[in-house]
């Protein structure tokens, strides 16, 4: 981002000279990475937002209109509720299917919910409370069987978990970049799938067709309008840079397994409880990504994240993760949890330290409930 604000402070696509040129490269070679990752058929399906919850806003404005009917999850982040609620109040039918305490939602009671006029089916990949992993693929097809846009809220997977939108059927895939994909934050974006028609957010310059006052017709440009973060985007392409070096797959692998040592360790404490999948009844694993969520007995949660803040060095996020919805489906609305975080950083040190923390916690909570 240094290197980019030195070499390239000039305003990509918005003149000719080299430092506009240049920028203009940076922002391409991040479209061309982000489209690599998520296995994007052409670059210029990647619409870069500020944010995920941007890209879901243009997703869900740009498709939805009154009389219209949409379904969505118990499971899912106010970027996704909010804007469905509002449409609401405006005209669209909304069903909100609600799953169980370990929040993966079952794909027949989707489809079950579809109706003449449904037009669109949001979904998160993972919950960005406990971690599980809903079953897209599944949800995918039951959607392209019956004419219905899906879109798909990776802010908790893309960088972490394999993304493949054209062999998933995946029709729109919001992300973030300020979490697994190792860039700044205010940076994101929206995969449009080629013959998908969204109505734009904004309008206005593009640095292309600027002979027209109307909007271009042709992705990126028709829904990306003013100036981007190039800067932000510099970023951007760089962490994906490091996450496709290092491998999508191996990263998963890492990280499932620091995580069921993260769960499997606090489920071992005395007086925590661990939110989210076990195993099935099968003894299948039920995937979910490295984002952990507990409470402990007798400690409110802001409590139990103030003192892992001050006194271990753990920084965590406490309340309710701005997803109402997902903890009144796991039971934990309107206390929340605290939610432990992993990522590409992470170490077995790290988790180690982490589960001596917090048993020595629950020992002090137990000594001061015997006193």
């Amino acid at each position: 981002m240094v290197r980019c604000l030195r070499e390239a402070g000039g305003n990509p696509g918005r003149s000719g000279h080299r430092l506009s040129i240049e920028a203009a490269r940076v922002v391409f070679d991040a479209r061309e990475a982000v489209a690599r990752l998520i296995g994007a058929p052409d670059s210029r399906q990647v619409v870069f937002t500020g944010n995920a919850t941007e890209a879901l806003n243009l997703a869900i404005a740009g498709v939805l209109e009154p009389g219209a009917h949409v379904i969505t999850t118990s499971m899912e982040h106010n970027s996704v509720a909010r804007p469905l609620r509002y449409l609401e109040s405006q005209g669209v039918g909304l069903s909100v299917i609600q799953t169980g305490p370990a929040g993966r939602v079952d794909p027949g009671a989707v489809a079950r919910a579809m109706r003449p006029e449904t037009r669109l089916v949001a979904m998160t990949h993972a919950s960005n409370v406990i971690g599980t992993v809903q079953p897209v693929e599944e949800v995918a097809r039951a959607c392209r069987e019956r004419g219905v846009l899906f879109l798909v809220d990776a802010a908790q997977t893309a960088g972490c978990y394999p993304i493949d939108v054209a062999a998933a059927g995946i029709d729109l895939l919001a992300f973030t970049g300020h979490k697994s994909l190792l860039g700044p934050p205010g940076t994101g974006g929206l995969y449009v799938r080629e013959g998908v028609t969204l109505r734009p957010l904004e309008r206005g310059g593009t640095g292309s067709r600027s002979e027209l006052d109307m909007q271009p017709d042709f992705l990126p440009d028709q829904l990306e309008s003013g100036t981007p973060n190039f800067v932000g985007l510099a970023g951007l392409g760089a962490g994906v840079g490091v996450v496709l070096e290092g491998g999508v797959e191996a990263i998963r692998g890492r990280e499932e397994g620091l995580a069921r040592k993260l769960r499997d360790g606090l489920r071992a404490i005395d007086g925590v409880t661990v939110y989210g999948p076990d195993d099935d009844r099968h003894g299948r694993t039920v995937p979910e990504v490295g984002v952990v969520s507990f409470n402990l007995d007798g400690v409110e949660p802001s409590d139990v994240g103030y003192i892992l803040d001050s006194e271990y060095g753990v920084l965590c996020r406490v309340g309710l993760h701005c997803a109402p919805w997902a903890h009144r489906t796991i039971g934990t609305y309107p206390r929340g949890t605290v939610r432990l975080s992993l990522g590409f950083h992470s170490t077995a040190a790290d988790v180690a330290h982490v589960l001596g923390a917090v048993g020595e916690m629950a020992a002090e909570a137990r000594r001061g409930a015997k006193r």
